[in-house]
């Protein structure tokens, strides 16, 4: 929360694929309830320190509709009714993000997108047939983890010492996918990537162009496709995958930068006019 003024909107941070809010997110509140915003989040079933088997996610509807109920209940709090509800979510977390708003198409108000998971770089995928055998095996072993792929941290987070950390904390999840939760991931990351027209929240989406583990080409198609009036994407091309974690922190700078300024220039009222449409598209 922030320390000494009224928040100016409700933040609920949908965290990635492994991690958690209270230590690894825990930055990213910090940043926010300083620039003036209430920040909540929740660890998903089988992440952090909810229960369940640690990284298995059986159902990704379910996982969304966990975040649906809590988000929901804080946003409708007799203190929260008029405040702007901002969905905020990281890879994974940004799947969540666009599944809630389908979920909820005119509740949000706005949603930040960092590097969603619209679509899984081809490099961190197994072969077609291998996706093909692990969706058959997942319906009598799902909790097994059979699936070949990269090691995920390598991969997103560019400092070493936030890997260590990563490494470190038992909180995180850093084994291979389980089988439903990888056959979980590909369906989503599909079925979001064929339907990006549908998204028509404002929103503005950031992505790294030397990420390896989301493909950055699909939150460019998301910024063309999608129907928001208000929409802005910004791409840095030198960052990788992780951009609110795993950064140098100068790039972690201006990433926040760009996240809060975006975010208060929304407070504003009427900065949208009806019929008006508002596109940034930017490379830093």
């Amino acid at each position: 929360m922030p320390s000494h003024s009224d928040p100016k909107g409700l933040v609920f941070l949908c965290h990635g694929y492994g991690i958690e809010c209270s230590i690894t997110m825990k930055g990213s509140g910090i940043r926010l309830a300083k620039a003036g915003y209430a920040v909540y989040g929740i660890d998903y079933e089988g992440h952090g320190k909810s229960s369940g088997i640690q990284c298995y996610i059986p159902s990704f509807d379910d996982l969304v509709n966990d975040c649906s109920d809590y988000f929901t209940s804080i946003s409708e709090a007799q203190e929260n009714k008029n405040k702007k509800k901002i969905l905020m979510g990281e890879s994974m977390g940004g799947a969540v993000v666009l599944l809630l708003h389908r979920k909820k198409p005119d509740y949000w108000d706005m949603a930040v997108l960092v590097a969603p998971m619209c679509k899984i770089a081809d490099e961190m995928k197994p072969h077609s047939l291998m996706l093909k055998i692990a969706a058959m095996l997942s319906r009598c072993i799902p909790t097994w983890t059979l699936l070949p792929t990269p090691d995920i941290v390598d991969s997103a987070f560019r400092v070493l010492e936030i890997r260590n950390e990563i490494r470190s904390n038992p909180l995180c999840y850093k084994g291979s996918p389980r089988l439903q939760t990888g056959n979980q991931l590909v369906m989503v990351s599909n079925d979001l990537e064929s339907r990006l027209a549908e998204v028509s929240l404002p929103f503005i989406v950031l992505h790294g162009g030397k990420d390896t583990v989301i493909d950055p080409s699909v939150s460019k198609l998301l910024y063309e496709s999608a129907v928001s009036l208000d929409k802005t994407f910004k791409h840095y091309p030198d960052m990788w995958h992780s951009l609110t974690i795993g950064e140098l922190p100068q790039n972690m700078d201006i990433v926040f930068t760009d996240i809060i300024n975006w975010l208060d220039e929304r407070q504003k009222p009427s900065l949208i006019s009806e019929g008006e449409s508002s596109s940034t598209m930017a490379r830093c």
